[in-house]
């Protein structure tokens, strides 16, 4: 009886620890500088969709990002000279572990060069699709005349 109960105290222990390791495994490989490559929607027709409060879809594609793993913190890049607001942007992000239904989420909040919020706190959160050594898409779903839009992020690794 000792035996059944020390095997199941270790398997239930096991399977605790295995989403812990791939949100482990998930940062080692985000770890870098991606290119935001493009920007779709779930939906056909033309769209003003400003990202994070910031800027419009358009000044984000062609956006770079860098992610440091080791303190959750990264930057953005939006360069585009058509865009009125270019430059450097720092965020928080974790990736929590899944959720009940196994969907692993991507989670951010801007942060200013001292580590302080500069959204009220607020952050975004994003469904994190896929992620491998070389690309990386994200989704948000946002509401549009009522109903759930998505708006589908395709990252590309540069580093």
């Amino acid at each position: 009886m000792k035996k059944l109960i020390l095997v199941l105290v270790v398997a239930m222990l096991a399977s605790c620890s295995a989403p812990q390791k791939t949100v482990i495994a998930a940062k080692k490989t985000l770890k870098g500088e991606w290119s935001l490559d493009n920007i779709t929607y779930d939906r056909s027709g033309i769209f003003e969709v400003n990202l994070y409060n910031d800027a419009s879809a358009e000044c984000f594609t062609g956006s770079t990002w860098k992610f440091i793993p080791n303190n959750n913190t990264g930057k953005y890049e939006v360069n585009q000279s058509s865009c009125v607001s270019t430059g450097a942007r720092n965020f928080r992000f974790t990736i929590p572990k899944p959720e009940a239904d196994g969907a692993y989420y991507f989670m951010f909040k801007p942060i200013n060069e001292k580590k302080k919020s500069t959204n009220n706190n607020a952050g975004y959160r994003m469904t994190l699709q896929h992620l491998d050594d070389a690309t990386m898409t994200w989704a948000m779903t946002v509401s549009l005349e009522g109903k759930p839009f998505v708006i589908t992020m395709n990252f590309n690794k540069i580093q």
